[in-house]
């Protein structure tokens, strides 16, 4: 399962016009030096997706018969699962954080 497809390609998410790029990594600063926050998220749901994408190919290779440990199937199943779950409950709090700041007053 490809989770890519659901990260948004809207002009919020991509602020690469706005920020500067780190030498070391392919994290995002901006001018104060700091992370940038899309660019950690986005970082973080591509480690998720590969857990997954792991978890699929060990388990089909796990199906046709080759030598794969029944045990590092459910670990790497156990893995994407407990990830993924972590994935949606972090967007849970980013969506709850933002509608709280909708609803204060100025």
């Amino acid at each position: 399962m490809n989770i890519n497809q659901f990260i948004p390609s809207s002009s919020i998410a991509k602020l690469d016009g706005m920020v500067g790029s780190n030498t070391n990594n392919n994290v995002n600063t901006d001018t104060n030096g700091g992370l940038d926050f899309s660019s950690i998220l986005k970082d973080k749901l591509d480690g998720v997706n590969a857990k997954q994408v792991d978890a699929d190919n060990i388990t089909n290779q796990f199906i046709q018969g080759d030598n794969v440990d029944v045990h590092q199937v459910m670990i790497s199943a156990q893995e994407a699962q407990m990830s993924l779950q972590l994935a949606v409950q972090v967007r849970n709090k980013i969506v709850e954080a933002y509608q709280e700041l909708n609803r204060m007053q100025v």
